[in-house]
Parts: structure tokens; sequence; C-alpha cells
């Protein structure tokens, strides 16, 4: 907990002054423009994040909530290989890198990173950010294609957050398997919604089909027990707001919760969780209403009450996406 709030922090801190000089509304106009635009169908030939301010704009008011998923993301496959730690990243349309900081934020200590991203000026601010912060170790920073024809080199871990939406189908399903051959553990993370689940899904059975094991979210690699078009599995994180998150949103709470769909997988073995709590816990007098997904592979919902002692303090304690039963300590 402490790594993550200090990783949390410090990405918080870093990124507080890339506002400065640019006037509010500006910003918030700036950042309207890019989120109705920026996880449309945009070729990826055309960065739409054009110039600083573009960037500046959008890195202050998404890069905290894509860290955030995908910290999530990742402290669930850490659950599945609690002795595995990559020796070398590789963020595959990582903009300004924000999976970079997740991952350092799970696996604390250097290791050799490379950042691809297509919009230069993304990259150049992600160097700037990265730069306050020693414990990212040797980041590359360069510039590629996301699509089809990227080539990439083998590394231990390989994160694509937020870029599948980017690629028309076809494209997307040939840069899964190109991260899959290159990839000893992959983590994937897209927008929390059905289309972005689906895309989820189809990265996963690729996977699958590759040779992986599936080490989070789902407790199995078997097929999804979720019949399509009737529901989605997404999950959430909560992220603290900042002021532009205010200006932009008009809310007035302090946080705001970054719904995100995941799989994580490996070509080696892992443990993946018993079950996945896959709606938020239903907390009623004297019992928890626990929507789980299950090994079988099946969803089905428990009750958890008052008699069943410690298990009923641990489901009040539970969350939305945390394995159960809770793993108990030796």
């Amino acid at each position: 907990m402490y790594e993550r709030v200090t990783s949390a922090e410090t990405l918080r801190a870093a990124l507080d002054g890339l506002l400065d000089g640019l006037p509010p509304r500006q910003a918030a106009a700036a950042v309207d423009r890019l989120i109705a635009n920026y996880r449309g169908a945009t070729p990826t030939d055309a960065p739409i994040l054009r110039d600083r301010a573009d960037v500046a704009a959008y890195a202050a008011y998404r890069m905290p909530a894509t860290f955030e998923a995908v910290r999530a993301a990742l402290e669930a496959f850490a659950d599945a290989a609690p002795e595995w730690v990559p020796a070398s990243q590789t963020d595959v349309g990582g903009g300004t890198g924000a999976a970079t900081w997740a991952v350092s934020a799970t696996w604390p200590g250097p290791r050799p990173v490379t950042v691809l991203d297509w919009a230069e000026p993304a990259l150049a601010l992600g160097r700037e950010i990265a730069a306050g912060n020693p414990d990212l170790g040797d980041v590359h920073w360069q510039r590629a294609r996301i699509g089809a024809a990227l080539s990439l080199e083998s590394a231990d871990l390989v994160t694509v957050s937020y870029v599948l939406n980017e690629l028309a189908e076809p494209d997307r399903a040939t840069l899964v398997d190109t991260v899959a051959a290159a990839a000893r553990a992959v983590v994937i993370v897209e927008p929390g919604t059905p289309d972005g689940y689906s895309r989820v899904i189809a990265a996963r059975e690729r996977l699958i089909a590759a040779g992986f094991e599936i080490a989070a979210p789902c407790p199995h690699s078997a097929g999804c027990p979720i019949v399509p078009g009737t529901d989605w599995c997404h999950f959430a994180a909560r992220v603290s707001r900042s002021s532009l998150h205010r200006q932009v949103k008009g809310g007035s709470l302090a946080y705001e919760d970054e719904k995100f769909a995941y799989v994580a997988a490996a070509r080696f073995p892992v443990a993946p969780a018993p079950a996945r709590v896959v709606r938020r816990p239903q907390i009623r007098k004297g019992q928890v209403l626990l929507d789980l997904c299950e090994t079988e592979p099946a969803l089905a919902r428990t009750t958890v009450t008052k008699r069943h002692g410690d298990l009923y303090k641990a489901a009040r304690d539970a969350d939305w996406g945390d394995s159960w039963p809770p793993a108990t300590e030796e």
C-alpha cells in the first residue's frame, strides 16, 4: 500500500505543473475535445495529440485514471504470480507512460522499458515527467506506428492500455498476435464499457490460442460464462479528482471511479484467484451478497452471513474486483 500511494502522489506532483500558463478554460476545452475524439476510430497515422498543449491537458486529466486502472490490473496479475518480477517492459501505445509508472509501482526497481507511441508530443512529455521519478529506470521513448505493421522485440511484460479501440478490428487481432509472440506476460486494459469488454474478450481468446494462461481477472482459462450481449465484465479503480477534472465534469466529489476491463495472461504457470468478485458487494443487515465468477467456469451469487464468522468479516471488507475467498496468512 505504501508503494502504491507514493507512486500515485509522485505522479500527481509531476502532473501539477503541466498546465502552468495554460488558461483553465482553454485546458478544459482541450480535454473536452480530446475526450470526444481520442477513443474514436482514429487512424494511427493521424495522431490526435497534436502539440504540447493538447498533451499536457490530456495527461493532467487522463493519466491518473489510466495509472490507477492499469495498476489494479497489474496488482491482480501479481497476486496470481507472486514470485515473478518482470525484468523488462514494453508499453505499446503508451503515450505519456502511465502504464510504465503503474509497473514501477507494482514491482519496484528499475528495469529496461520501451514506450512506443505515434504521437511525438506525448512521448516528449512522458520523458519530461519521467525525469522526476528515478524509480522508473532506463526508459526508451520511441515513435512507432501502432497497428498491424508494428514489430516488437522480446520483453518479459508487454502492456497495452486503452489502445485497441483506436484500431480497426483486423489490426487489433494482428497487434495482439504480435504482442503474444514477443511477451512472456501480457496485460491489456480497455474502457469498462460493453465494447471495451468485447475487445478484451477477443484479445483473451487470441492469447489463449497462442499458449497463454489467464492470470486475472478470470479464475480460469476457459470461455467467459457471460452470454454475449447480456452483460459485460468490468471493474472500477478509485481516482482522486484534480481541479481540471472538476472543471471539465462539473463534479463536486474529490474522486471518481475509472471503469475498466482487462485481461492479464502469462506463458508460465500462474495461480488465478479461486473466484473473482465481479460486482460491488451488497451489504445488508447480517449478510453480504457477493456476485462471483468461479473456476467452473460459472457466474454465481453467494450469501455470507454472521454465522460464517471470520469469513463474514472478510466479506464486509471485500471490494469489487477482489479475489474470493481472501488468502489466509500462514
